[in-house]
């Protein structure tokens, strides 16, 4: 009887996840009043965007605090930012080189 339950609650458990994964998915039709979910390639567009023009802004937060028309407190925190996206930029290229060679690892 224990057995039986055990296995009513896993199979339970397996469509549950199983649901789950296909809202995830997009299977399923989306509530009326939820948001329009954007779209991985989507998604990546707009983090590259955001660290590109982060990186600018850093870049002419530097130049106008040596030609004197921006505070040393600004420049430092310009930086920092600039700083903050460069490192996360490199380790998401690391992380995508990584997931590439392992599809390529894959047996065919």
């Amino acid at each position: 009887m224990v057995e039986i339950n055990a296995m009513s609650v896993a199979a339970n458990g397996v469509r549950g996840a199983y649901r789950h994964a296909q809202d995830l998915g997009g299977a399923a039709l989306p509530a009326a009043d939820a948001p329009e979910a954007a779209s991985f390639a989507d998604l990546v567009r707009n983090a590259a965007q955001d660290a590109v023009a982060t990186i600018r802004e850093g870049d002419m937060a530097a130049q106008r605090g040596l030609t004197g028309e921006m505070g040393t407190q600004q420049v430092v925190e310009a930086t920092l930012a600039l700083e903050s996206t460069v490192k996360t930029v490199v380790a998401m290229r690391d992380k995508f080189v990584e997931a590439y060679q392992e599809v390529l690892r894959m047996p065919v």
